[in-house]
């Protein structure tokens, strides 16, 4: 009898043609997370097994919460048998540490070549356990101890309780997608909810020195890194926004300084899309949250861009992006007090609807594609947690 931690899929079986992909990247997400262990993976359509040393197991459970595109974590035990006989005694050895009243047993076989239903098998074995262990009875409605047997090719795996997983989809295997991450609550777990449907993403963030911090740089950094955890790593791109936000700030009228600022934004993230194959922009926009988040605005500012713009957070109201934010462990970080260019120059009074083609008679007033392609040749990569050569310089 050997321990070992099973994986349940959950959402990844309605695949059907595609659930190869699916769970092949899923085995190779977990076996990244879990370099550091000395495990083995094997897996089918219906399960994935991990073996490893049983002194890790909690840690590595812990790991596993961290991965999109689990259902279930349990830690399990396989027996190499699918005699009744063997099970029931093993089972029975099982329980010896157990302290419960009331029980049932929960039978799947996947192997229709067994001779007894599912229902037979666990009245079969429920009998036994009711013969060999004193002061226990049947509870089908409420047992305090629920016990699962499952019966496959050639073994037959026990446990008795799951842990539930994250759910979504694998990371990688929808595609990759360019998040653009402010320092702000929203935007962290604008990206969160992108991993979970198997969105891979890389992370775009827009510095104003001298009129934002290294503070600001960092908490973004710190933010990435959070997201890492579920993103398998974090590709940050940092673009220096002062010119073009100061050329903004002194040409354009006030009221229209945000919608021309993220339209500019909208246009770099476009561009730093294309060359990494990303497919999407995505950010952490609230409907009405804020003047640029009406759907006017949306609408004004999505205009410059051809690929599609995801709002994970459209519909969510503020208490409930913060209780994402916290259940992630980013909220901490989210509300340190160091401004972003989101933040800064932010005029008293922002148009809430404003008029495209205002937008393009202001944009005639600066030399915003000079700006653009300036700061994206020079722009920034950080590879959480590691520097990498910007290969910008030698394409535009």
């Amino acid at each position: 009898m050997k321990k070992l931690i099973i994986i349940k899929y959950g959402e990844l079986t309605t695949k059907k043609e595609n659930i190869n992909l699916f769970i092949n990247t899923l085995k190779q997400n977990i076996s990244k997370k879990l370099i550091n262990y000395k495990i083995f993976i094997n897996y089918d359509k219906g399960r994935m097994f991990i073996k490893g040393e049983e002194e890790d197991f909690k840690t590595i459970i812990k790991e596993l919460q961290e991965v999109f595109g689990i259902h279930e974590i349990i830690i399990g035990y396989e027996l190499d048998t699918l005699e009744y006989e063997k099970i029931e005694k093993q089972l029975v050895d099982l329980l010896k540490d157990k302290v419960f009243k009331t029980f049932k047993i929960e039978t799947k076989r996947s192997n229709k070549k067994i001779n007894l239903t599912s229902v037979e098998i666990s009245s079969k074995i429920g009998s036994y356990l009711l013969k060999n262990i004193s002061n226990i009875k049947v509870d089908v409605h409420n047992p305090e101890l629920l016990i699962n047997l499952e019966l496959r090719n050639k073994e037959s795996y026990i446990y008795f309780e799951k842990i539930k997983g994250l759910g979504g989809y694998p990371v990688g295997t929808l595609g990759k997608g360019i998040l653009m991450l402010s320092g702000g609550i929203d935007s962290p777990v604008a990206g969160y909810m992108t991993i979970k449907r198997g969105v891979k993403i890389e992370a775009l963030y827009f510095e104003s020195p001298p009129h934002t911090s290294q503070e600001a740089k960092n908490k973004v950094i710190s933010l990435a890194k959070i997201l890492s955890k579920y993103n398998n790593e974090i590709k940050l791109h940092v673009i220096n926004f002062t010119e073009i936000q100061e050329s903004i700030y002194k040409n354009i009228p006030h009221e229209y300084l945000i919608t021309i600022m993220r339209r500019m934004m909208y246009r770099i993230a476009e561009i730093i899309a294309g060359h990494e194959n990303a497919k999407i922009i995505i950010n952490g926009e609230s409907i009405g949250q804020v003047a640029s988040q009406t759907l006017t605005s949306m609408v004004a500012i999505n205009e410059v861009v051809k690929i599609p713009v995801i709002r994970p957070l459209a519909c969510f109201d503020k208490l409930e992006i913060i209780n994402i934010s916290k259940r992630i462990n980013a909220y901490e970080t989210s509300i340190l007090p160091y401004e972003d260019c989101c933040t800064i120059f932010v005029p008293d009074h922002p148009v809430i609807n404003p008029n495209t083609k205002t937008c393009h008679e202001y944009e005639e007033l600066i030399l915003f594609k000079d700006l653009i392609y300036k700061a994206i040749k020079n722009h920034e990569i950080i590879k959480i947690n590691n520097q990498e050569k910007n290969k910008y310089k030698d394409i535009l």
